[in-house]
C-alpha cells in the first residue's frame, strides 16, 4: 500500500467494522482485512440490545432507517412446558447480519477505510511494529486490532490457550417464514442446548440454537436431530412445524469455545468474540462486540494523539476497561448456562421466575449494559 496505515484490523464482522468506522471518523488511516465477501449470512442470534443505539448515531448510522424488528419482551420455555415471560429492561431490535454487516461495510468504505479481501496467513511483532501477512501482501503497522471472531487460524498463530482445546458446542442457524410474535425474543430449552427465536427485518424469523456435539452426532442429519431432540419442547416443535425454511440448508459452526480469553494477546487488542464469547442465551453478544470496538477505538485514538504515552499503558488501560465492562457479564453468562443446561434446576428456575417476572428482568440486566455513553462534541 502507498500509505502506511495507522491501524490494521483483522476481521470484518461487527466489532471489526465498527472499529473501522470509529477510527476513520476520527481521521485515522485504517486497513481492514476480511477473508469473506459482503453481504453474507452468519450464525448469529441477530438480536441487539438498544444499549448500542446512541453509539450508532454517533457513528452517523441511524439503524432504525433499516427497519429492524423492534423487540420488547422475552420468553423462556422448558422441555416440560413451563413458561416464564418478562419485559426487556432496555428492549432491542432484530436485524440480520446479512443486512447489518452490509450497512457497516458500506459506511466503512465511505469513510475511506481500505478493505482487503484476503486471508491472514501470519502475524508477528518486532521492533515495536507488526507485520501482518496475507496470501499476496505483507502489511506493516504500529497497531493491530484482532476482530477475527470465535475461532480463527490467527488464534493459532498467536498460540492462544483455548485454541488447542476441543469444545463440546456447535451452533445452527437459519431464516424462516411463518407466524411468530413480532416484539418477542424467545429462548427454548431442550436436552443439551437452547434455541433462540425472534424476528428480524422483513417479517423473517431467525432461529438459532446451541447444541451439545455429543448428542448431536448421534443423528444422521440436522433435521433428524431437531425432530428427536428439539421437538421434545412443545413450544419449539410448534415453531418449526409452522415455519418454512428460507435457506437451502441451515448454517452451522462447530468448536464454539466459552473459555476465558485475554483481551490483549502479543500486543494485539482483541475485540468482539476474539476477546471473549458470552453464551448466546444471554442475548448480548452483538452489543458487546460493538461496545468493545468503541472502547478499543477511543484508547487507540488517545495513543495516536499522545494522550496515552506508551504501548504498555494502552494495553493495560484496554484490559482494565474490557474487564470492567464485560467481565461480570461473561461470568454471569457462564453461571446461567451451567444452571440452565441442568433439566431439574431449569424447571425449578422457570417455575420461580414465571411467578416473579421482575426477578427474570433483574437477571437479564446482569448480562446487559446501560446505553453506551458517547461524547457528541
Amino acid at each position: 500500500m502507498k500509505t502506511k496505515p495507522d491501524v490494521i484490523i483483522i476481521g470484518g464482522g461487527l466489532a471489526g467494522l465498527t472499529a473501522a468506522i470509529h477510527l476513520s471518523k476520527k481521521g485515522l488511516k485504517v486497513i481492514l482485512i476480511e477473508k469473506s465477501e459482503y453481504p453474507r449470512h452468519k450464525v448469529c442470534g441477530e438480536y441487539i440490545s438498544n444499549e448500542v443505539v446512541p453509539y450508532f448515531l454517533w457513528l452517523d448510522i441511524d439503524i432504525l432507517q433499516s427497519n429492524p424488528q423492534q423487540i420488547s419482551s422475552f420468553e423462556f420455555t422448558t422441555q416440560n412446558g413451563k413458561i416464564a415471560q418478562t419485559k426487556l429492561p432496555l428492549g432491542g431490535f432484530g436485524i440480520s447480519r446479512y443486512r447489518l454487516d452490509t450497512i457497516l461495510y458500506e459506511k466503512a468504505v465511505s469513510n475511506g477505510c481500505i478493505i482487503v479481501k484476503e486471508t491472514v496467513t501470519g502475524i508477528s511483532f518486532e521492533n515495536d511494529e507488526f507485520s501482518v501477512t496475507t496470501s499476496s501482501k505483507i502489511f506493516h503497522c504500529k497497531l493491530v486490532l484482532g476482530a477475527f471472531g470465535k475461532r480463527s487460524n490467527v488464534d493459532q498463530f498467536l498460540g492462544r490457550d483455548f485454541i488447542s482445546k476441543k469444545s463440546p458446542w456447535l451452533a445452527v442457524k437459519a431464516h424462516y417464514s411463518g407466524i411468530s410474535p413480532n416484539n418477542q425474543v424467545a429462548l427454548h430449552n431442550f436436552n443439551g442446548g437452547y434455541c433462540g427465536v425472534s424476528k428480524v427485518e422483513n417479517d423473517i424469523i431467525n432461529i438459532c440454537y446451541l447444541a451439545d456435539y455429543t448428542s448431536f452426532k448421534k443423528y444422521k442429519n440436522i433435521e433428524e436431530y431437531q425432530k428427536n431432540v428439539l421437538y421434545k419442547n412443545k413450544q419449539l416443535k410448534s415453531v418449526f412445524e409452522n415455519s418454512t425454511l428460507l435457506f437451502d440448508k441451515p448454517l452451522t459452526i462447530s468448536q464454539i469455545s466459552f473459555d476465558k480469553k485475554r483481551p490483549v494477546e502479543d500486543h494485539v487488542l482483541m475485540i468482539g468474540d476474539a476477546a471473549g464469547l458470552i453464551h448466546p442465551m444471554c442475548g448480548n453478544g452483538m452489543a458487546m462486540a460493538i461496545h468493545s470496538a468503541k472502547i478499543a477505538s477511543e484508547l487507540i485514538f488517545e495513543y495516536h494523539t499522545g494522550t496515552i504515552t506508551s504501548r504498555a499503558i494502552l494495553e493495560k488501560k484496554y484490559a482494565v476497561q474490557w474487564q470492567k465492562n464485560f467481565g461480570r457479564r461473561l461470568a454471569m453468562g457462564r453461571i446461567l448456562a451451567s444452571v440452565l443446561t441442568n433439566k431439574t434446576i431449569t424447571n425449578i428456575f422457570v417455575s420461580v421466575v414465571a411467578s416473579m417476572p421482575a426477578l427474570l428482568s433483574q437477571i437479564i440486566k446482569q448480562t446487559h449494559g446501560k446505553p453506551i455513553a458517547v461524547k457528541w462534541q
